[in-house]
């Protein structure tokens, strides 16, 4: 299966930053388009305390994405052009919908490895899109 188009979820987290390199990396080495997708995690807001409004929550993840896609953009793909998304509401489904929308061949994505009790409480965004993606995903850990 030829790798034509590389959707990478982005945030700014340093773990998220190395696997977005990885899959800049990979779509340049394979000649495939690319994609950044940062979410505005509408659970965030959601969760937050009841005193602080919701809208202004939602108008500070929004700002947050799109800083995020922002910044990066530059430094991750200097003087390429690239799409990207900026999606609002959870994690991996809004990455999941990304892909399939835009077609992508593999999601790149980055995953801080927790195990045991973290990952049960925690659940991961990255297992959730490798459960529902309809395409291969490259699930990148922490640089060693």
């Amino acid at each position: 299966m030829p790798f034509r188009k590389v959707l990478i979820a982005l945030d700014d987290d340093p773990i998220a930053v190395h696997a977005a390199r990885t899959g800049v990396e990979l779509a340049r080495v394979l000649g495939a388009e690319m994609a950044l997708v940062c979410v505005m995690d509408r659970s965030a807001a959601e969760a937050a305390a009841p005193e602080i409004p919701r809208d202004e929550l939602l108008a500070e993840a929004r700002d947050h994405a799109v800083h995020v896609i922002t910044e990066w953009v530059p430094k991750l793909v200097p003087g390429g052009a690239v799409q990207t998304f900026t999606p609002e509401g959870r994690p991996a489904r809004e990455i999941v919908d990304a892909a399939r929308v835009w077609s992508a061949d593999l999601i790149v994505i980055g995953s801080h490895g927790r195990g045991g009790l973290t990952h049960a409480l925690l659940g991961s965004v990255a297992e959730a899109v490798m459960r529902h993606a309809h395409c291969p995903v490259l699930v990148v850990r922490r640089a060693a």
